[in-house]
């Protein structure tokens, strides 16, 4: 694993995300992917989702939109649209742990997206109730992955882009980002922020997370610290459909029977590997072993083993040609 860039712990205590740009290096690593989503999207376009994305932040009733005005002061155009975007695939199981007590959690991130895999950090964050760890980027104010020891581990799917019969696709997907962008209700990262900083277990978080408003619809994964506590939640804005553990998610719809487009390469496929993984899991829960195809594929840009009865957490970045990070071990009891 030579040669491989080595994933930083980042204290944060209470301050919030804001705080990780404090450090000049993180700040750096912010800015090489906002230049990246730049070239993705072109200037241009990355001013126009700048716009919208800062319009519709305002406009929310998020808490956290003092963090995101304070990310996005000290970066350059694109930490709004950063902050703000549900583009990407995912691939998510959760089942009994079978080399140690409770619930494991594992979660890839698919983003054809150059250079996240390299900036990936993890943060640690002090609440009422508790340390929980983030695993997320520099600049980002809301959590798509965590893991709370002696409560709860979670993650965030995109669900699939709601499709209208007989509409193009391009159509269907500026009407998704209207539908977004008149919601005044909370985007999914910043609910899952607010979850790991008010609920003191798996059922109050469980519940938080089926009977908030959202946004738009996402798929939620939550693995709790007792064996037998975890689900895959199905959410809309204001429906949730609840699959006890164990379960596994990529980016298609399952029991909400809704029209749209899967997210990611191979979403059905990616799903049955990941319930086999669930299955016949390899019995050292720090490992890899599961990160195989169709799991793993070109745009995974994240791998995250996490069990919150043992307070231990695996992380790897990767890249399109391979792993991007060495893989993080950390093990912190409840």
């Amino acid at each position: 694993m030579t040669g491989l860039r080595k994933i930083p712990l980042i204290e944060v205590g209470e301050r919030g995300a804001p705080a990780i740009l404090e450090n000049a290096e993180h700040r750096a690593g912010a800015e090489r992917l906002i230049a990246a989503g730049r070239r993705m999207l072109t200037p241009p376009g990355l001013h126009v989702m700048e716009h919208f994305s800062r319009r519709w932040a305002e406009r929310g009733q998020s808490p956290y939109l003092d963090d995101v005005r304070a990310a996005c002061g000290q970066l350059p155009v694109g930490g709004w649209f950063m902050n703000m975007s549900y583009e990407w695939g995912c691939t998510t199981g959760v089942a009994e742990d079978p080399g140690a007590r409770g619930m494991r959690m594992l979660r890839t991130l698919d983003w054809p997206f150059h250079g996240m895999g390299r900036e990936i950090v993890v943060a640690r964050h002090e609440s009422a109730h508790g340390p929980w760890y983030n695993v997320t980027w520099p600049g980002h104010v809301g959590a798509l992955t965590v893991m709370a020891p002696g409560r709860f581990a979670a993650a965030i799917n995109q669900a699939p882009l709601r499709r209208r019969p007989w509409r193009p696709l391009p159509v269907d997907w500026l009407s998704n980002r209207v539908d977004v962008w008149q919601s005044r209700a909370l985007p999914p990262a910043h609910l899952l922020r607010q979850v790991c900083e008010t609920c003191p277990d798996f059922r109050s978080a469980k519940q938080m997370l089926c009977d908030t408003e959202l946004a738009l619809p996402v798929f939620l994964t939550l693995a709790g610290a007792e064996t037998g506590d975890g689900c895959m939640i199905e959410r809309l804005e204001t429906e949730a459909y609840v699959h006890d553990a164990p379960a596994a998610v990529a980016n298609h719809w399952i029991a909400a029977q809704r029209l749209g487009n899967p997210r990611g390469h191979d979403s059905t496929g990616r799903l049955d590997a990941m319930k086999a993984h669930c299955r016949i899991a390899p019995q050292r829960a720090a490992e890899m072993d599961w990160l195989v195809p169709p799991v793993l594929n070109p745009d995974t840009r994240l791998a995250v083993m996490a069990n919150p009865a043992t307070g231990q957490l695996a992380v790897q970045g990767w890249e399109k040609d391979g792993p991007a990070t060495e893989i993080f071990h950390h093990e912190e009891a409840a």
